[in-house]
């Protein structure tokens, strides 16, 4: 028997109060990473064409960067370089004076406070743009784990305070957390990339990060976009290996393994909203057709109530305006 008129599920939508009193997933700018993408260069400040409100900075626009994003309460920001030149090996990923790790420096004098997270791959610093060394036209998963050991401890000598390692080499969290404890590191904490698929939702990235590749694709390392089970497993390893917090990319189309992933582990889940993401939103919002702030909150809100802890997203500084409106509305 209907429990209605009695039972009236509208009353708690009724006023913002209620709504609020009653919400049962709550977005915060304390769940925000902001990514930022770095350069050489001077006064470079240039628009990346596919992710309208994101730039290339050089160094020297760092401070102004950083600073606004900390006054809008964010408290971390994911790292990305883009070096001088490239080479076989990447060398310039894991150099004591590369683009990152001068980045950290900047950043670290100017906001200290402010959390650097530091991606760990060598795709934008191979002339190949492959996540690794190259045999035979493939990727040498043994050989690029020695690289990216070099290019963690690098970057935790540097002062970042998380390193992130996403090129999906078997090994590489274990390889990783021995490098760094072997280097008076053994508190600085791994985010793991440990479910990321082999995605169509990061073209406008990679166009960022000038890092596609010349050869191939990535199929043979990143995930199948069909599989959930595997994503467990790469998540079980990683955190076997020493992960501290996991990581599901993208986040709109892996919704479900981020729900499955929040209920099978305790360890702090991270989701990537990735730039195709973004730009998607952004484009769509340039020819009218959406409210790009609501629809920006919209998903975000999803992330989150799929059950990521963390959400590294380009809608980062966006969102945190929005939210810092709401509360002082």
């Amino acid at each position: 028997m209907s429990k209605f008129p009695n039972l009236r599920l509208r009353r708690l939508r009724r006023t913002d109060s209620i709504r609020n009193l009653t919400r049962e997933t709550t977005l915060s700018v304390d769940d925000l990473i902001c990514p930022i993408f770095v350069r050489y260069g001077q006064n470079i400040r240039e628009e990346i064409a596919p992710m309208p409100g994101y730039w290339h900075l050089s160094l020297d626009q760092l401070p102004r960067e950083v600073n606004e994003i900390a006054n809008l309460g964010i408290h971390a920001i994911l790292l990305f370089g883009l070096p001088d030149s490239k080479d076989p090996k990447g060398s310039g990923a894991y150099k004591s004076d590369g683009i990152i790790q001068n980045a950290i420096h900047t950043i670290k004098k100017e906001t200290p406070d402010l959390t650097v997270i530091t991606d760990v791959c060598l795709c934008e610093y191979t002339d190949h743009g492959h996540c690794g060394i190259l045999e035979d036209s493939q990727v040498d998963n043994d050989q690029t784990l020695d690289l990216l050991t070099r290019t963690a401890i690098s970057h935790g000598k540097a002062g970042a305070d998380i390193v992130a390692p996403s090129a999906m080499m078997d090994g590489q969290v274990g390889a990783i957390r021995a490098g760094l404890n072997n280097n008076d590191l053994i508190e600085l904490p791994i985010m793991a990339y440990s479910a990321k698929y082999a995605s169509s939702f990061y073209g406008p990235f990679r166009v960022a990060a000038d890092s596609a590749p010349a050869i191939g694709d990535r199929l043979s390392y990143q995930m199948d976009p069909g599989n959930t089970r595997e994503a467990m497993r790469e998540i079980r390893q990683d955190l076997d290996e020493g992960a501290d917090i996991i990581m599901v990319k993208p986040a709109l189309a892996y919704l479900d393994v981020i729900a499955r992933a929040s209920r099978e582990f305790e360890e702090p889940l991270c989701a990537y909203n990735v730039s195709g993401e973004y730009s998607m939103v952004k484009a769509a919002e340039h020819l009218g057709w959406i409210d790009g702030n609501r629809i920006a909150l919209e998903v975000l809100t999803g992330i989150k109530r799929a059950g990521a802890d963390i959400i590294i997203s380009y809608h980062a500084k966006e969102a945190a305006k929005m939210l810092r409106e709401s509360r002082s509305a």
